[in-house]
């Protein structure tokens, strides 16, 4: 099935082609991606709408979350995501337990790099999310993974992160293999308060450094 324009801008977005401040032209989006400027334009109002995108005079470019936003979707993520290890520790098949585990095995071979950490580190998230087999719940953190491609950076960059990232997602599927709902739960919880710790302390060293600059 072809992607429509929308779809294409939004993973442009997610995949850091396009980040925070960068400016968004009709004519050089529909060049790129092969379609005429209505499609585009439609598209753009609608991630306008979303709050993807932000006005700056006559410009639009992609938005970006101060730390009021940034710490309003972090509570939200860490209670959605909660919930949804929840679910899937009373729901999730033998197949996608599996699943789950395959990815840590195999995400161990993308510790050292940040990026490839980052989009491996949103698949395992998907699937638990999947795994919970709750529709309202898969659509609202579908909304909130969304915003997240407005964070510039990874938490993942931290030094010594990706690897106990890798030990928090272990810990994760272990209590849904197990069945342990409220232990799924606090686990999934714990590494999402975990990433937002380590956000705040990468941005503070940004700010530190630009500020003696």
């Amino acid at each position: 099935m072809q992607k429509d324009a929308y779809t294409l801008i939004l993973e442009a977005i997610e995949g850091g082609t396009y980040r925070p401040g960068d400016r968004l032209v009709e004519s050089e989006l529909a060049e790129r991606l092969g379609v005429s400027r209505t499609p585009v334009r439609e598209a753009l109002q609608r991630l306008e709408t979303q709050s993807m995108l932000t006005r700056d005079g006559r410009s639009l470019i992609v938005a970006s979350l101060d730390h009021n936003q940034l710490a309003e979707l972090y509570v939200v993520r860490a209670e959605l995501e909660g919930l949804a290890a929840r679910l899937a520790a009373k729901h999730a098949t033998e197949e996608e337990i599996r699943v789950l585990k395959d990815m840590i095995d195999e995400d161990r071979a993308h510790l050292g790099d940040p990026e490839a950490l980052s989009r491996a580190n949103r698949r395992f998230h998907k699937q638990i999310h999947l795994a919970s087999h709750n529709r309202y719940l898969v659509q609202q953190l579908g909304l909130v993974h969304r915003s997240m491609a407005l964070l510039a950076t990874t938490s993942l960059a931290a030094e010594g992160r990706g690897e106990a990232a890798l030990a928090e997602h272990e810990a994760i599927v272990n209590a849904i293999a197990n069945g342990e709902e409220a232990a799924a739960q606090s686990a999934l919880r714990a590494h999402i308060s975990k990433a937002f710790e380590t956000r705040l302390k990468l941005d503070a060293a940004s700010h530190r450094r630009e500020s003696e600059g």
